[in-house]
């Protein structure tokens, strides 16, 4: 018998009936992992929250039932129900930052969980708590049980989350997009921990994901949701092999093709960085002076010539964003130097880097903060070209405005609307065209697409590179994802802790890889196996 059973649950908006979702049934067992996959907005997590009883009050359940080893949860009282989360079912969640309590240390946390189900005071809590901490694979964990989630790394911090959902031996883990603000090498070691727990323990997992790679090597079944339905249910191996719904079909289509590789572009340099160094001062005692520095950058150097990308890659806090800062002299570089087009800009000050703004442009990882919410979409493109004086005309800035943001596949009615009004693909694709709009050679693509849904990934990509062919743009293209890079970059540099320790020609490197740091980044990838 099946441990969680949904039949026919349907969820709408309380005050006029809209559909959210509608009619989801599955089971799930005892030991098994269920995927739930589907883009933003298709109704995984007011499903997964349905769940745990934990709709916001705009929401109701119209209709449906959920039984969680015999007992009916939606029949239950709220007093009931406080004694099955946590106990019964734990959700882990896709942010752990936002999910601990920054003014409570780890064991107080761990502690809260042991007290409410099992009535264990923190003294009589503390073997479990560290029992826990051990299992999830948290180093010298009696040592760091009063520390606080800002002293912990980001895989730190969910494994604490993980070990909260394990404190009282939950049936069922609800894990929420775990791995999205992971590295690559975080991401696996918190996937592979999720999976040898699910076997030893016999927890049944729900696995709400966009990211087929995961699904491919953690789940034992799959369901596809759109637009609040489930429109496929199969297991693993036979959905990757023959996907039945054309939206499923859709979503296998757009994921990167790791077999191609983008052929050689233009051999006249753009960009030369050379021995770049970016430190910051770290001050101490009464007097703040200088005690050591942190070498955020740490002696890079590569090129980037025209029409071409260069993928910078490696894990968070390894200097990919200071790097990309330090050209774009919003950071100021310690030493080394920075030659873009001929002219050394390493030095400059900000007005006198000012000519340059047009030339070198920036997409960052989230277009909705930056960009300014009470203006229109129109008035944050033209912004750059007025400040920069690309067009002075302003019936020909409107013109080109209007068939910019018809090439990034909008239409001229949305100009007049507000960030809040669009998706996060369509957000994007304004925070692209906005960085088009001074006409611009080299663009430094912070993570444009970690927030992204796959096949919404895969149609950024697209345009970017059919923009790299119209205009012969250069990109720096800065991930963490390096399954993007066979298509879209033709050389890559990889950094560690400040510095390159590979680089070369984007094939060479992916299929030859020379440093032990590549090999762990590359061999992290989770990946789609054909049979």
């Amino acid at each position: 018998m099946a441990l969680l059973s949904v039949n026919n649950l349907s969820i709408e908006l309380a005050y006029d009936n809209t559909a959210l979702v509608k009619q989801v049934s599955f089971e799930i067992n005892s030991g098994e992992i269920f995927a739930l996959v589907g883009e933003s907005g298709s109704g995984k997590s007011l499903t997964a929250l349905s769940i745990m009883r934990l709709l916001p009050d705009a929401l109701k359940i119209s209709d449906g039932k959920v039984q969680l080893a015999q007992q009916q949860l939606f029949s239950m009282t709220e007093q009931m129900m406080n004694g099955v989360r946590g106990k019964d079912i734990a959700m882990i969640f896709q942010d752990p930052q936002t999910s601990l309590n920054p003014v409570q240390t780890i064991k107080q946390q761990i502690g809260e969980v042991l007290r409410l189900h099992q009535g264990l005071t923190l003294i009589e809590a503390q073997p479990r708590i560290i029992e826990l901490l051990t299992e999830v694979g948290i180093p010298e964990p009696q040592s760091r049980l009063n520390w606080y989630p800002h002293q912990l790394s980001g895989g730190q911090k969910q494994r604490v989350m993980i070990a909260i959902a394990l404190a009282c031996n939950a049936k069922l883990l609800i894990a929420d997009e775990p791995t999205t603000a992971l590295d690559v090498t975080i991401q696996k070691q918190v996937l592979t921990l999720l999976k040898q727990l699910c076997k030893r323990h016999q927890l049944a997992l729900l696995l709400i994901t966009h990211d087929m790679g995961v699904v491919f090597e953690m789940a034992d079944t799959v369901a596809v949701m759109r637009q609040g339905e489930i429109v496929e249910r199969n297991n693993t191996n036979d959905f990757f092999k023959a996907p039945q719904h054309p939206y499923s079909q859709q979503l296998i289509a757009s994921l990167p093709d790791g077999s191609y590789f983008s052929n050689q572009a233009g051999e006249q340099p753009l960009l030369e960085v050379s021995d770049l160094h970016v430190w910051f001062e770290q001050r101490k005692g009464l007097l703040q002076r200088v005690s050591s520095h942190t070498k955020a950058v740490d002696g890079i150097s590569f090129v980037i010539n025209q029409g071409e990308t260069l993928a910078l890659v490696g894990e968070s806090g390894s200097g990919k964003t200071t790097a990309g800062q330090a050209i774009l002299n919003l950071t100021k570089a310690t030493k080394g130097n920075i030659v873009f087009n001929g002219q050394s800009t390493a030095q400059l000050s900000d007005r006198a880097f000012m000519p340059y703004r047009k030339d070198i442009q920036v997409i960052f990882q989230d277009p909705f903060s930056s960009m300014n919410p009470r203006m229109t979409i129109n008035d944050i493109i033209e912004e750059g070209m007025v400040s920069l004086k690309v067009e002075r005309n302003k019936q020909r800035r409107r013109q080109q405005i209007k068939a910019l943001i018809k090439r990034v596949g909008l239409e001229p009615e949305h100009l007049t609307r507000y960030p809040h009004e669009f998706s996060g693909g369509q957000r994007q694709r304004i925070a692209i065209a906005r960085a088009l709009a001074v006409k611009p050679k080299l663009i430094i693509c912070d993570e444009p697409t970690s927030a992204l849904d796959v096949s919404i990934r895969g149609q950024v990509l697209e345009l970017l590179l059919e923009l790299q062919l119209e205009h012969g743009l250069s990109y720096l293209f800065i991930t963490h994802d390096l399954s993007l890079i066979p298509h879209l970059a033709h050389k890559i540099a990889v950094m560690k802790e400040g510095k390159i320790v590979e680089q070369g020609h984007t094939k060479q490197v992916m299929q030859n890889p020379q440093h032990d740091y590549t090999k762990e980044l590359l061999s992290a990838v989770p990946k789609i196996k054909q049979t």
